[in-house]
C-alpha cells in the first residue's frame, strides 16, 4: 500500500471514530406507554386502573380527560351493590351531579367482557349517553356485554380497563352498609366513599377541578342492578 493511500485511510478513521463513540454514548429514547394507568385515591384506599387504549380509545380518552381536569376529585362512589357493581364519578359529597362534557359513542361492541375487576362506562337508556360515570364489576357480569344493536339492553356496557391493584378496596366498598340518601332510594355506601383525587401514573397531579368548557346536563340514569323475572336475571337501565 502506498504512503499516500495509507495517509488517507488514517485521516478518514480519525474522523469516524469520534462519531461512533458519540453515537454509542447516546441513550435510547424510552418507549411511550401504550397502556395508561390511573390511580383513584379514595377515602377507603387507592385503586389502580390499567386502561385499554387499544380496545376502547374513545372511552379511555374521555376518562383521561376528566382525570387530567381534576373532575373526579371530590366526587363519590355513590352506588354499591354486593355481587354486582360499585359505581361513581358524577356526584359530589352532597350528591349533586356535576356538569359534564358531551356524551361519547359507546364502544361496548369492542369484544371485551364485563368480567370481575373490569371498569366500564355507565350510561342511561341510550347506549351513546355515557359521560363521566363508571362502574366496577364485582363479578363476571356477562349479561352486561354487547349482544346486538337492537336496543339499549342488547347494546351492553363498554369495558375500557381493569383494576390492577386495589380490588380489595373495591370489595371493601361493596361490603359497606348502604342507605337511601339524596336522590337515591338505596345503595349509597355509609359512610360516603369519596374520591379525594385521581391522577394519571407518570403525570403531575391534576389541578383543582374546574367546570368543563363544553358541557351538557349531567347523566342521571346510570346502569341498574339486574331485575329478576320468572326465574331469569336481566339487566335494565333505571332512572336515578
Amino acid at each position: 500500500m502506498s504512503k499516500p493511500t495509507l495517509a488517507v485511510l488514517l485521516f478518514v478513521a480519525s474522523i469516524m471514530l469520534p462519531v461512533r463513540h458519540a453515537s454509542a454514548a447516546t441513550p435510547a429514547a424510552a418507549p411511550a406507554p401504550t397502556t395508561p394507568q390511573v390511580v383513584l385515591h379514595t377515602s377507603q384506599g387507592d385503586i389502580t386502573l390499567e386502561l385499554y387504549a387499544d380496545k376502547a380509545p374513545k372511552s379511555v380518552a374521555n376518562f383521561l380527560q376528566y382525570t387530567r381536569e381534576g373532575f373526579y376529585s371530590g366526587t363519590v362512589l355513590h352506588r354499591a351493590i354486593p355481587g354486582y357493581l360499585v359505581q361513581g364519578g358524577l356526584y359530589t359529597r352532597d350528591l349533586q351531579p356535576k356538569r359534564t362534557h358531551a356524551a361519547i359513542a359507546s364502544e361496548a361492541d369492542n369484544g371485551v367482557s364485563n368480567l370481575r375487576g373490569t371498569i366500564a362506562v355507565a350510561r342511561g337508556a341510550d347506549p351513546n349517553s355515557g359521560t363521566a360515570q363508571f362502574f366496577f364489576n364485582l363479578v363476571d357480569n356477562r349479561r352486561l356485554d354487547f349482544v346486538g344493536s337492537q336496543s339499549g339492553l342488547t347494546w351492553g356496557y363498554a369495558v375500557f380497563g381493569k383494576v390492577v391493584k386495589g380490588m380489595d378496596v373495591v370489595d371493601k366498598i361493596a361490603a359497606l352498609p348502604t342507605r337511601g340518601l339524596g336522590p337515591f332510594a338505596g345503595d349509597v355506601p355509609n359512610p360516603l366513599v369519596v374520591i379525594d383525587s385521581a391522577n394519571v401514573v407518570g403525570e403531575q397531579p391534576a389541578m383543582p377541578p374546574a367546570p368543563p368548557s363544553t358541557s351538557k346536563p349531567a347523566d342521571v340514569t346510570p346502569v341498574a342492578p339486574p331485575v329478576k323475572k320468572k326465574g331469569k336475571t336481566k339487566a335494565q337501565p333505571a332512572s336515578a
